[in-house]
């Protein structure tokens, strides 16, 4: 793989950051973040009543800080907005979702988001993992078990939340059927995901042995 003149890889990743409409898609993900869990603390309608968006709004807007923080500590350039912007996209996601009540009155909507949030979590883990590396070898299983392990946490996190956890939150109504589907329809996003992500955000081919810090 050829390098550029500042010594990176021409990695899809790095392509997309440095297109000025990039920074703009980030920027306008982490606002409409900010103020839609804004509105679910201070004004919350009737749909997020029992949902723990106290408790959530930490842990979802973490994202949104730590990227930045990691971005000036390792001192990355272009800035990762591609990573920046699809880390935060599926929190923002749920949360509309639960803002305009879309998880109360379609049924359907908590499959579409858990395959739809995990193709997006698992492209924001490659669009990390492609401004260090560009070697597609099992770069695809590596982002399907990314993928495997985040929604299994994601399940222990809804649980710790609900009825039976320690944060009461009742609003979830968790059962069998729905964690073993959410597992299913999440790993799969995430399977989907990361084929998509490396073909789009990695190299134009592989050459082993090749890295960039």
């Amino acid at each position: 793989m050829t390098s550029t003149a500042e010594g990176s890889v021409a990695t899809g990743v790095l392509r997309l950051d440095r297109v000025p409409g990039m920074r703009v898609a980030n920027m306008a993900v982490k606002a409409m973040l900010v103020v839609a869990f804004a509105v679910a603390i201070f004004v919350p309608p009737e749909a997020v009543q029992g949902k723990a968006m106290g408790f959530r709004a930490p842990l979802f807007l973490a994202p949104a800080v730590l990227v930045p923080l990691l971005a000036r500590l390792r001192g990355w350039d272009p800035y990762p907005h591609t990573a920046d912007a699809l880390a935060s996209a599926p929190f923002l996601l749920d949360t509309l979702g639960n803002l305009f009540g879309f998880y109360d009155s379609f049924v359907v909507t908590d499959d579409i988001l858990h395959a739809l949030n995990w193709i997006l979590l698992v492209a924001a883990y490659h669009a990390f993992r492609f401004r260090n590396v560009f070697d597609r070898r099992d770069a695809v299983f590596l982002g399907y078990g990314f993928g495997a392990l985040a929604i299994i946490w994601w399940e222990i996190l809804e649980w710790a939340v609900s009825e039976d956890g320690f944060g009461g939150a009742g609003g979830l109504a968790l059962t069998y059927e729905d964690t073993i589907g959410d597992l299913a329809l999440s790993s799969t996003g995430g399977l989907v995901g990361s084929i998509l992500a490396v073909s789009i955000l990695g190299p134009a081919r592989n050459e082993p042995g090749d890295e960039v810090d």
